[in-house]
């Protein structure tokens, strides 16, 4: 059988922060042991069981919210499930307010050799802003616990665009987090999403968001420290050692995935087909307690959604796409006299300033 990327979502948080429109969920308590029950529960009747894993990944959520034994047991039945291939990358995302030396030790000796710090930021008033629940001498702690409990890869994720930022306060960020030395950084721009608590505050004109040019500013700002530090740029917001199980995203392929709102996708003879599961908790474990299906929602992605998506998604990396995906003729032509497309041999790929025009020129890429 061939080797499969693994998504669990643990949709636990300690808080909901006020920026976030992912599923999850401010809960304790009963509601959590069941949940982790009912995963267990899914990757045991999975219909995939057999099926190698390439990676696995364990996102929320803050998968770290649970008990060590919790996110131990999950990763052991997943495991059992799809054995790994060799030098399968096995990744947890962390808070580090979730995380202590005991919790990385024996989640290090469960067969996780990943970390993705869950940052954010260094400055004591983004992080509150944010809602987080750490401060920056969490961060050091946590990179400094996961290093001694022996990982060896570690990713830090970092913020930008931030209400308040400034791009003095940016670039302090930035050199405090690779002083850290990670072997990768993620960098994400803040994008104001409906249904947060930042979406009802933007409404009432009562975030100060840095303007447009500055954000473009400090992206470049990072880029550029990123290089100098010898983080590779390897996809649009990813420095660094690559993430093997992004990388299954981005290049279309297949992906199982577990846990109350987990999104999949696989193949079934010549039909591709994507779903997602329950997403609220209690919803799920009724749904796994009574045998019935998990999904809430399924599509079969036809041929020219899947082209289209793997347009978006390959056009974020810096090896770029296959010439064959772009099928505007008219609009490659325009692209690249633009400056924003170069093209290689069978390959097309963004230029730097191209980065930051990923969606038009996707658009102009694709068919009419």
């Amino acid at each position: 059988m061939t080797p499969v990327a693994v998504y669990v979502h643990t949709p636990f948080c300690p808080s909901k922060c006020g920026y976030c429109d992912f599923n999850s969920y401010a809960m304790s308590g009963d509601v959590v042991d069941r949940t982790v029950a009912a995963m267990l529960e899914e990757i045991e009747r999975s219909p995939w069981k057999g099926r190698p894993a390439k990676t696995v990944f364990f996102g929320g959520g803050t998968p770290t919210f649970l008990s060590e034994s919790q996110i131990c047991g999950l990763l052991e039945a997943v495991l059992e499930a799809h054995p790994p291939v060799e030098a399968c990358e096995i990744t947890s995302e962390a808070n580090p307010g979730t995380v202590d030396m005991p919790k990385f030790a024996a989640m290090r000796a469960a067969g996780f050799n990943r970390i993705s710090l869950g940052a954010q930021s260094f400055d004591s008033g983004d992080l509150m802003r944010l809602g987080r629940v750490h401060d920056a001498d969490h961060i050091a702690r946590a990179v400094g616990s996961a290093r001694a409990a022996g990982f060896e890869n570690l990713n830090l994720d970092l913020m930008f665009g931030l209400p308040g930022q400034s791009m003095r306060g940016w670039r302090r960020n930035l050199a405090t987090a690779l002083a850290l030395r990670p072997d990768h950084l993620s960098l994400y721009g803040l994008t104001i999403e409906p249904n947060t608590r930042y979406y009802r505050l933007h409404l009432r004109g009562m975030l100060d968001l840095p303007d447009d040019d500055l954000v473009v500013e400090m992206y470049d700002e990072a880029c550029s420290q990123c290089a100098a530090a010898g983080l590779e740029q390897y996809e649009i917001s990813n420095f660094g050692r690559e993430c093997q199980h992004n990388l299954c995203y981005w290049r279309g392929e297949e992906y199982l995935a577990y846990g109350p709102g987990a999104v999949g996708c696989f193949v079934d003879g010549e039909v591709r087909q994507r779903y997602t599961n329950m997403k609220h908790p209690e919803r799920y474990v009724e749904a796994v307690e009574s045998g019935g299906s998990l999904w809430c929602d399924s599509e079969v992605v036809d041929t020219p959604t899947h082209e289209f998506e793997k347009l978006m998604l390959g056009l974020r990396l810096n090896a770029g796409v296959s010439a064959d995906v772009a099928h505007d003729a008219a609009g490659r032509a325009k692209m690249v006299a633009s400056g924003w497309l170069e093209e290689v041999p069978g390959l097309l790929r963004l230029t730097p300033e191209g980065r930051h025009w990923c969606s038009t020129v996707t658009s102009e890429l694709a068919p009419g």
